[in-house]
């Protein structure tokens, strides 16, 4: 199975450009670095949990099941950090 580690940091990098662009066109997106570091970090740790989670199990509906509750987490923290409730 070939690994597919290095290629999550690569992705983090490739998203928060988007915001880093926008910024650039629009003051409708304010940014600050704990912003950037922020969603970094919880893509970083979203995309290394859904790769180990994708090596360590072989079955499919486990796989499927621990992959969804990862990104529920995920989208759950970030509306949390977006709208601060």
């Amino acid at each position: 199975m070939k690994t597919k580690l290095p290629l999550i940091p690569l992705a983090a990098v490739s998203l928060l450009l988007i915001p880093l662009i926008a910024m650039q066109f629009t003051d409708e997106v304010k940014w600050t670095a704990f912003d950037f570091i922020t969603m970094g970090a919880l893509l970083l740790i979203t995309g290394t949990g859904i790769e180990l989670i994708r090596r360590r199990n072989k079955n499919v509906r486990k796989r499927v099941l621990y992959i969804a509750i990862c990104v529920i987490v995920f989208l759950l923290i970030w509306v949390e950090l977006a709208v601060g409730i």
